[in-house]
């Protein structure tokens, strides 16, 4: 991977990062979050590890950002009051100031400071390897995980369904009350 390259997925990565902890709107948030993503997996691609690169833009770039999407909009998060989005301009500033940060760390830093990349082992980054890995040393974090996303889904749910239960209560106490004042 070209030392510039790395430098600009890398600054990507972290402006976009910022972004999913300052920005208001939730679904910004999650845009900037799935952006984090996608440069994080374009660096595994680009060090040889092509299925690790992959699995990263499917999975959580697009299965869990699905997810995420499904909790806000059954959450019903509004905007919080305060400045216009302007996404596309932020977009466009996060690219350009990532730009100026790799041409800056590739032609500045000293060559002792640069990032040096390692060569890999054969089947580095493969599915064998990968399978391997994930069932045997990673099997409990695993299904723990699994089970913790299932739980999370759950209990979006529930606060969904327990706050709409709180509304046909009070729809019902306003209909009696203003049955009372017509008799």
């Amino acid at each position: 991977m070209p030392i510039a390259l790395f430098w600009f997925l890398a600054a990507v990565s972290v402006i976009s990062a910022l972004g999913v902890v300052l920005q208001r709107n939730p679904i910004h948030c999650l845009l900037a979050l799935i952006v984090t993503l996608l440069a994080i997996a374009v660096m595994f691609i680009g060090e040889d590890a092509v299925v690790v690169g992959f699995l990263q833009a499917i999975v959580y770039g697009g299965a869990i950002m699905v997810l995420f999407l499904f909790v806000i909009w059954l959450l019903n998060l509004g905007v919080e009051v305060g400045p216009s989005g302007h996404l596309a301009l932020k977009l466009f500033g996060t690219i350009a100031v990532a730009a100026m940060t790799a041409e800056l760390m590739a032609f500045v830093l000293p060559p002792h400071l640069q990032v040096k990349f390692a060569g890999h082992a054969a089947g580095y980054g493969s599915i064998d390897s990968l399978s391997q890995t994930l069932f045997s040393e990673y099997l409990v974090a695993f299904e723990v995980t699994s089970v913790l996303l299932l739980v999370a889904v759950v209990g979006a749910v529930a606060l969904a369904r327990r706050s709409s239960a709180a509304e046909i209560e009070q729809h019902a106490a306003d209909t009696a009350r203003k049955a009372q004042r017509v008799s």
